[in-house]
């Protein structure tokens, strides 16, 4: 009912929570829709909170809230159990920043490795893996030496199977943003341009052109995944030692 209402990735997500830890603990011990009880929640927030986090099991809250706002309007139950239950508290994130040697540090660690321009757009412009990967040449400016921040890229997985989601915005509206273009960064970006034009004419008809508007591919055309840099980041920090 809800997958025509929201984003695909949204979707993902959420099918992600409730096929793996929702629906198997209510299996698992038989507890079915006209039995269920606030404080059968709460008893599933408390062993979920031992795995994982607060802030994933407000996910699962919303989940099975909506779930049961659905069967509510639709007469199932008589009120929304969800309502009577205890949401955990959601925690606050406290970032942690590298100080200006430590980045420099890192961008001589990471130089020609091929998460250096992921590394190099989040160290000066603080952009989200998303917008990195979804950045296109017409969103650069050499003449005026602007870069423009508007198309993300991200990565679901639906039913075992992988999916890139594009679309033409960022995550609020407040992300679409004019940056000026770095020297450090139009020098990479004409690195990469050349990269990707001599890598065309070496791979021919082997090359993939499906993204050819897109700035951060590899070598042979494909757009690198998101999944790359999560994995890879804190391998090259490993090796370098680096916190």
């Amino acid at each position: 009912r809800i997958k025509p209402t929201i984003e695909i990735s949204s979707y993902a997500g959420y099918k992600m929570n409730i096929q793996g830890s929702i629906a198997p603990y209510f299996n698992e011990k038989k507890i079915y829709l006209q039995d269920l009880t606030p404080q059968l929640i709460d008893e599933f927030y408390e062993q979920q909170l031992i795995r994982v986090s607060a802030n994933t099991v407000i996910h699962f809250h919303a989940n099975i809230r909506k779930a049961l706002q659905d069967a509510f309007i639709d007469g199932i139950i008589p009120y929304n159990f969800a309502d009577r239950a205890h949401r955990p508290k959601k925690e606050v994130f406290i970032g942690s920043y590298y100080n200006r040697e430590e980045l420099i540090h890192l961008f001589q660690c990471i130089k020609g490795q091929p998460i250096e321009f992921a590394v190099l757009m989040a160290g000066y412009y603080g952009l989200r893996r998303s917008e990195i990967i979804g950045l296109k040449w017409s969103a650069v400016d050499f003449d005026y030496k602007t870069i423009t921040i508007k198309h993300v890229v991200s990565e679901c997985r639906i039913d075992g199977k992988l999916l890139l989601v594009s679309k033409d915005r960022a995550k609020t509206k407040t992300s679409i943003r004019t940056l000026p273009l770095m020297t450090p960064i139009e020098n990479i970006l004409m690195r990469m341009r050349a990269s990707e034009k001599l890598n065309k004419e070496k791979f021919g008809s082997g090359y993939n052109h499906k993204y050819d508007e897109y700035i951060y591919k590899n070598e042979i055309g494909d757009l690198i995944k998101p999944g790359f840099l999560t994995q890879n980041f804190p391998i090259q920090l490993n090796r370098y030692n680096l916190r």
